[in-house]
């Protein structure tokens, strides 16, 4: 039984395969988080204001959309955001999170530009030192800040 379901897989040729894996398989959001930071060391940090109320300050983040790469997620969300230009370096944390989500977080560095923040998402961002983040800071982006992602 196991060779024929095999056999019939392989005839099938890979558009059809793909379909079937498609309609049987969960989707997916990933949420893609910029860890950036500047010459000084300082992180950037954005207070958002559809996040909730007393957790409103994290790191730049967004999803990830059809036909972009992680990195360049973290590129046009920073740029969206906050008007600034950044390189993306090394991928710190990829995991499943809430629900139906993968969460994919990298490394970035400052690479210029003027601070232009966008007020339909966000209300305030700014350089912090690592020890000097604000009050409200979301715990899992602090983590991220500081290296320590399970």
């Amino acid at each position: 039984m196991n060779d024929l379901v095999a056999r019939l897989w392989r005839s099938i040729g890979g558009s059809v395969q793909w379909r079937l894996l498609w309609l049987s398989q969960a989707k997916f959001m990933v949420g893609v988080t910029g860890i950036v930071r500047d010459g000084d060391g300082r992180v950037l940090l954005l207070r958002h204001r559809l996040w909730p109320e007393g957790r409103q300050w994290g790191l730049p983040t967004g999803c990830a959309v059809k036909g972009e790469t992680f990195q360049e997620t973290v590129v046009r969300e920073v740029r969206e955001e906050t008007g600034l230009k950044v390189r993306v370096g090394e991928l710190v944390q990829l995991k499943s999170g809430y629900r139906l989500r993968v969460e994919v977080a990298y490394e970035a560095e400052f690479a210029g530009g003027t601070m232009k923040i966008d007020p339909k998402e966000i209300l305030e961002a700014r350089w912090f030192a690592p020890a000097d983040l604000p009050e409200g800071t979301l715990e899992s982006h602090r983590l991220l800040i500081f290296g320590k992602v399970d």
